[in-house]
C-alpha cells in the first residue's frame, strides 16, 4: 500500500500553481475567441515559397483597414486568415498586395463570410446548463453515497479540471494565438464528464473498503482505495492519451487544438480524481469532526 495521503500538501501546491497561473492569464489576457464567437471573414491563400506569414499579412491587411484575428498555416502550402467582416474586393486587394510584397504568385483558395455561430444568448444558456449539471451531479453523488461530502469533493475536482483547461487555453491564446471555438466548448463538457466518472470509481472503492474494514480510519481507507484503483485509472487514461496524442501530432489543423483540449482534460481529470477529490474528502470529513464517511 502506498501512503498517498502523506503528500496532500504537495498535491495542493501543484494544483495551486497551475490554477493561479491560469487565473492570472484569464484576468490579464482573457481567452482568444474564434470566428465562431465573433463572426467575420475566413480567407485561404495558396503560396509557392514560405515567407514571414503573420508579420507580412498583418502589415498588408492594416494598409487597407482589415483586422487580422489569426493566421494559420496548413500542410498544403496554404495559409488561413481570419478577418473582420469584409468584401470580395478587399480580399482580392489583400491578395494582390501580398503577391507584390512577397514577390510570388498568391492564389485565393476560398473566401467565406460567417456570422457568430455561438451568440450571447446561447452562451448564457450554456452557462446555466453547466450550473444545472453541476448541481445535478452534486445531488446525485450525495444521494448515491448517502453523504453530501462525496458530492462536494467531486464538484471540487470538477471545478479544478475546468479551471486548468480554461487557464491553459488562455495562456496558449496569448503566447501562441490559439483560439477557442465551438469545439473547445465540446472539449470542456467532455472533460467535466470524464472527471466525474473517474472520481466516482475511486469513491465507490472507498465506500466498499469502509464497509469491509470499519475499524480503519479514513486516511488508511483512502490510501488502500487509491493503491487498488491507481493502476486501473492510469492504464485506462493512457489508452485515451495515446489516441489523442496521435490526433494532436498527425491530425489536421481543424481538430488539432480540439484534440489538445481533450488531452489536457484527460490528464488533469486523471490527476484530480486521486489527488484533488480525495484530499478534499479527507479535509471535509475531518472538518465535520469525524474520521469516517
Amino acid at each position: 500500500m502506498i501512503h498517498f495521503s502523506q503528500y496532500r500538501k504537495i498535491y495542493a501546491l501543484i494544483s495551486l500553481l497551475v490554477i493561479l497561473s491560469g487565473i492570472y492569464s484569464l484576468i490579464r489576457f482573457g481567452l482568444r475567441p474564434s470566428i465562431d464567437f465573433t463572426g467575420g471573414a475566413l480567407v485561404e491563400y495558396a503560396y509557392q515559397n514560405s515567407f514571414s506569414h503573420e508579420e507580412v499579412i498583418t502589415a498588408e491587411a492594416s494598409k487597407i483597414q482589415l483586422e487580422v484575428f489569426s493566421v494559420q498555416l496548413t500542410n498544403n502550402n496554404t495559409v488561413i486568415i481570419r478577418l473582420n467582416p469584409t468584401s470580395q474586393e478587399k480580399v482580392t486587394e489583400l491578395k494582390n498586395n501580398l503577391a507584390q510584397a512577397t514577390g510570388q504568385d498568391i492564389t485565393e483558395v476560398r473566401f467565406e463570410t460567417v456570422g457568430p455561430t455561438l451568440g450571447r444568448e446561447l452562451l448564457i444558456k450554456t452557462f446555466y446548463a453547466i450550473l444545472l449539471a453541476i448541481a445535478a451531479i452534486l445531488l446525485y453523488i450525495a444521494w448515491s453515497f448517502k453523504n453530501i461530502t462525496y458530492g462536494i469533493s467531486a464538484i471540487g475536482a470538477l471545478l479544478h479540471d475546468l479551471l486548468v483547461l480554461i487557464g491553459t487555453f488562455s495562456i496558449l491564446g496569448h503566447f501562441l494565438h490559439v483560439e477557442v471555438d465551438a469545439l473547445f466548448v465540446t472539449a470542456v463538457l467532455t472533460t467535466l464528464s470524464f472527471s466525474v466518472h473517474d472520481t466516482i470509481v475511486v469513491f465507490h472503492r472507498i465506500r466498499e473498503i469502509n464497509k469491509i474494514t470499519p475499524y480503519k480510519n479514513l486516511t488508511q481507507i483512502t490510501d488502500i482505495a487509491l493503491s487498488e484503483t491507481m493502476v486501473r485509472s492510469v492504464n485506462n487514461s493512457i489508452t485515451i492519451i495515446f489516441m489523442l496524442l496521435s490526433l494532436v501530432i498527425l491530425g489536421g489543423e481543424t481538430i488539432r487544438w480540439f484534440a489538445f483540449a481533450l488531452l489536457v482534460g484527460v490528464i488533469t481529470g486523471t490527476y484530480s480524481s486521486p489527488f484533488v477529490a480525495v484530499p478534499i474528502l479527507l479535509f471535509l470529513s475531518k472538518f465535520r469532526g469525524g474520521n469516517k464517511v
